[in-house]
């Protein structure tokens, strides 16, 4: 049958006779690989539709087993993200990172949605680009269910003052409880509050992600919040060693 549906291009393969293979993150069906014979001769309004960065409409031919893209379109193409390579590198982490982590053919449009208002905030942001990938990425765990405890000590459930983040308990531990972990030597991947780590994952949590638009963590911050979410990431998504992770 013939669909059309919004997109976002996360990846294209060249394949063999001229044709190729675009993965898409679509509105209406999720991420799905769909086939197309649409050229790059005379640099058509549809070949340009294909390429990572894209916001567009496809119209497909879908049958039980597969996706062919007959045309497309854009409806705006992030083309200054490539001009920066700072912006480019990030984003291009942000794709993959997103694929990595979205079941196919599973409609996620808050995961869209998100997406999208992340690449609008990219081509804009003159500085602290990292701060808005962590804030992206807190905000995703969130959509796909897996957010961490931040309220309640995620060993005796009391409401009591963070004292630190494990990540293979899923949120914050106490006081009391991080010295009885500590003591029985388990590797629960524990990051000190030190820094204030866990406001700031509440305040990413909460909050859009428009209100981070001034927001820059400080550089140790940063690196810090950094290594936590790659870690919880690999935990509970099985997201790890990215092609385009030792960019950013």
């Amino acid at each position: 049958m013939l669909t059309d549906t919004e997109a976002i291009v996360l990846r294209q393969v060249k394949t063999s006779y001229g044709r190729k293979m675009i993965l898409l993150f679509s509105k209406k069906y999720g991420k799905i690989s769909a086939g197309t014979g649409i050229g790059d001769k005379g640099r058509s309004k549809s070949s340009l539709a294909l390429k990572p960065f894209t916001h567009g409409r496809y119209e497909m031919y879908k049958n039980r087993e597969s996706y062919n893209i007959n045309s497309a379109e854009v409806i705006k193409s992030y083309y200054k993200i490539g001009e920066d390579v700072d912006k480019y590198m990030n984003g291009a982490y942000v794709l993959e990172f997103t694929e990595k982590a979205l079941a196919e053919e599973v409609p996620a449009p808050a995961v869209f949605r998100l997406l999208t208002e992340f690449f609008d905030m990219l081509e804009t942001r003159e500085k602290a680009i990292g701060t808005l990938v962590l804030a992206y990425q807190v905000k995703l765990f969130r959509y796909l269910g897996i957010m961490p405890e931040l309220e309640r000590c995620t060993v005796c459930g009391e409401k009591n003052k963070a004292a630190a983040f494990s990540v293979k308990d899923g949120g914050i531990i106490c006081e009391n409880c991080l010295k009885n972990i500590q003591n029985s030597d388990m590797d629960s991947l524990i990051y000190d509050d030190g820094f204030g780590i866990v406001n700031i994952l509440r305040y990413f949590t909460v909050n859009p992600l428009k209100s981070i638009e001034n927001l820059a963590l400080k550089e140790d911050t940063g690196r810090l919040l950094q290594k936590l979410v790659r870690d919880y990431a690999a935990h509970y998504l099985d997201i790890s060693e990215l092609k385009s992770e030792k960019l950013v």
